[in-house]
C-alpha cells in the first residue's frame, strides 16, 4: 500500500523481491496537498487505510505493508502501532509499516547511532527524529532537501551527496528516509565508501515484508539482506580496513558497534542465547559410546623370504666386424669434345657438312605451257 505521489517504489520495489513471490500495489486515496505533515496525517488515517486494505483483499495477501515513512512515524510509536492494529483488522493478515520496520532492521543490526537523510523539509525530519528519541535511536547527523513535491525525480547522485553531509559523527548506520526516494543502486556504493550498513524507506519494508513470509530480500552488497555468518564477516572486513587507514592516517579507529562486533551488549546477548537453543535443537545428545570390543589376537610375523641366487653372467655378444670403406671413384677424364646427338644419330660439326651444289638449268624442269 503505497501513498499517492509516491512513484520510485513502482521502479524499485520488486527488486528486493525473490521470484517466487508475487507483488501487489494499492495507493491511497489523491489528495491536493503538498508533502507536509498534514499530508502524512491525511493518508494515514485508519479509514482510509482500511478502504485500500479491502481493495488488496482480492488477491488475497499474506502480509500487508504501508509503504511510506511520514504516514506512519507521524502519531509517533503509538500512532505507528495502531496502524499496524487497523490494518490486520480491515485484512485479517499481519501487518507491518516502512517506520517499524525500520525499528526492527535497527533492532536486527544492533544499531542505535544512526546519521539521518531525507527529502522532507526541516519541520517533517525533525518529526522523524522525535520519533526516533522516543524509541531510544539517537540521530548524530542530518541532511535534508526541503523539497515538498517531485521527490521520486531526485537522482542518485543528490542521494550521495547528501549521505556524505549527514555521516559527520560516530554513527552505527545510516537510514535514507521517505519511499518516493530512489535507493536501490545507491546503497552498495554508500556501504563501501561509509563502510557502515545503509538502510533505505524501501529496502527495510520489503525485508520486513518478505520476513513475515519466511522468504529473504534479495539485492547485492547491502548488509542488512545478509546472514548472522556473512554479516559478522562483514563486520570483520569493515574494522579490518577501519584499523588500516587509522594505521596511514595515524587517528584512533573505533570499531563498529559498541563493542566491535556491530552490536549492542543486549541485542548480542539475546542472539547467543537464541543460537545455543538452536544448536540445542539441530543437534541431539549423542548416545554413550559402545563398549570397547576385545582386543585381537597378535597376528605372527611374516617369514622373511630368502634373497635369490645372484642370475649367471650373460656371455658377451659376438662382435660385428667392421664395414670395408668404400674407396673413392677415379674422377672421369674427358676425351675431347662430345658431339651433340640428333634424331639420326652423332651431329657432325658445322665445318665437315659440305654444301649443296647449285643448281644447273638443264636440271630444272622444262616449265608447262600456257593454257
Amino acid at each position: 500500500m503505497v501513498a499517492p505521489f509516491d512513484f520510485a517504489l513502482d521502479r524499485e520495489l520488486w527488486r528486493w523481491v525473490p521470484d517466487d513471490i508475487s507483488l501487489r500495489v494499492t495507493r491511497t486515496p489523491y489528495v491536493p496537498v503538498e508533502v507536509s505533515l498534514d499530508l502524512a496525517r491525511l493518508v494515514s488515517e485508519h479509514e482510509t487505510l482500511g478502504e485500500a486494505v479491502r481493495a488488496l483483499g482480492a488477491s488475497e495477501p499474506e502480509v500487508i505493508a504501508y509503504a511510506c515513512t511520514s504516514g506512519s512515524f507521524v502519531g509517533g510509536p503509538a500512532g505507528e502501532r495502531a496502524m499496524c492494529e487497523a490494518m490486520t483488522r480491515a485484512g485479517e493478515v499481519p501487518s507491518l509499516t516502512t517506520t517499524g520496520a525500520l525499528i526492527e532492521a535497527l533492532e536486527e543490526l544492533g544499531a542505535g547511532r544512526i546519521a539521518l537523510v531525507t527529502p522532507y523539509t526541516e519541520s517533517v525530519t525533525q518529526a522523524l527524529e522525535d520519533y526516533l528519541a522516543e524509541v531510544g535511536v539517537t540521530v548524530t547527523g542530518r541532511a535534508f532537501l526541503g523539497l515538498t513535491r517531485h521527490i521520486w525525480k531526485v537522482p542518485y547522485r543528490s542521494v550521495v551527496d547528501m549521505a556524505r553531509e549527514a555521516v559527520v559523527g560516530s554513527a552505527d548506520a545510516l537510514f535514507i528516509s521517505c519511499t518516493n526516494l530512489p535507493t536501490y543502486d545507491a546503497i552498495p556504493q554508500l556501504e563501501a565508501e561509509l563502510r557502515m550498513p545503509v538502510l533505505s524507506a524501501n529496502q527495510v519494508t520489503m525485508w520486513a515484508a518478505l520476513r513475515r513470509l519466511g522468504a529473504h530480500a534479495v539485492g547485492p552488497y547491502q548488509r542488512l539482506l545478509l546472514d548472522r555468518r556473512e554479516a559478522g564477516e562483514a563486520h570483520r572486513a569493515q574494522d579490518a580496513r577501519g584499523a588500516l587507514d587509522a594505521r596511514d592516517t595515524g587517528e584512533t579507529y573505533e570499531p563498529s558497534g559498541p563493542s566491535g562486533t556491530g552490536e549492542v551488549p543486549e541485542v548480542r546477548g539475546v542472539r547467543e542465547e537464541q543460537e545455543a537453543r538452536d544448536v540445542s535443537t539441530v543437534l541431539p545428545a549423542l548416545p554413550p559410546p559402545p563398549p570397547t570390543a576385545p582386543a585381537l589376537p597378535s597376528v605372527p610375523p611374516v617369514p622373511s623370504v630368502s634373497a635369490a641366487p645372484p642370475a649367471a653372467p650373460v656371455a658377451p655378444a659376438r662382435p660385428i666386424p667392421p664395414i670395408p670403406s668404400i674407396q673413392a671413384l677415379p674422377p672421369v677424364v674427358p676425351r675431347g669434345p662430345v658431339a651433340p646427338i640428333g634424331p639420326m644419330g652423332p651431329v657432325p660439326p658445322p665445318s665437315s657438312v659440305e654444301p649443296l651444289p647449285e643448281p644447273s638449268p638443264e636440271s630444272l624442269p622444262e616449265p608447262l605451257p600456257d593454257e
